[in-house]
């Protein structure tokens, strides 16, 4: 079992439409049984795997689709901690150690929350920039700006 103050390593798929750059619009889905919990696709980073592929298997796990095209990536992992309600058992970690992608959805990309056999979201909508730091779980606004900003700050939104 990993010791209680590591973090794990993760990914984080900031995921703009297919309509980018005409329309700017963010996906957020819908935690499974959790009220207001409003987030980017993300998880963990298995041993074999580099961030990159990570990244596709979770969108294809989570959202039902690895059809994006990968625009840019933030250049460095943002940490943070698990809620102190986690389980120990669930979750041998103190917190996350991410490394962020800007996606964008291909036009024929087909989102389907049920393709997974344990669904990890129960919704999803599209927000323009405003909205989504309204809906956003509180505890990642901070993360979720910093990258935002970068993606804006390089051009890349």
């Amino acid at each position: 079992m990993k010791e209680k103050n590591e973090y794990r390593p993760n990914v984080a798929a900031v995921i703009l439409s297919h309509k980018h750059p005409q329309e700017t619009m963010f996906l957020l889905g819908k935690r499974k049984g959790v009220r207001r919990a409003w987030q980017f696709p993300q998880g963990g980073i298995n041993e074999d795997e580099t961030p990159k592929q990570a990244l596709l298997r979770e969108l294809r796990e989570e959202i039902g689709t690895d059809a994006v095209e990968i625009i840019a990536e933030f250049p460095e992992w943002i940490s943070y901690d698990f809620p102190n309600n986690k389980s120990d058992k669930k979750y041998p970690y103190k917190g996350q150690n991410q490394k962020y992608f800007l996606v964008k959805l291909k036009e024929d990309a087909k989102i389907n929350l049920e393709l997974d056999e344990t669904p990890e979201f129960e919704d999803y909508i599209f927000v323009d920039e405003r909205e989504l730091f309204k809906k956003a779980l509180y505890m990642k606004r901070k993360a979720y700006r910093r990258v935002i900003n970068f993606f804006k700050k390089e051009g890349y939104i």
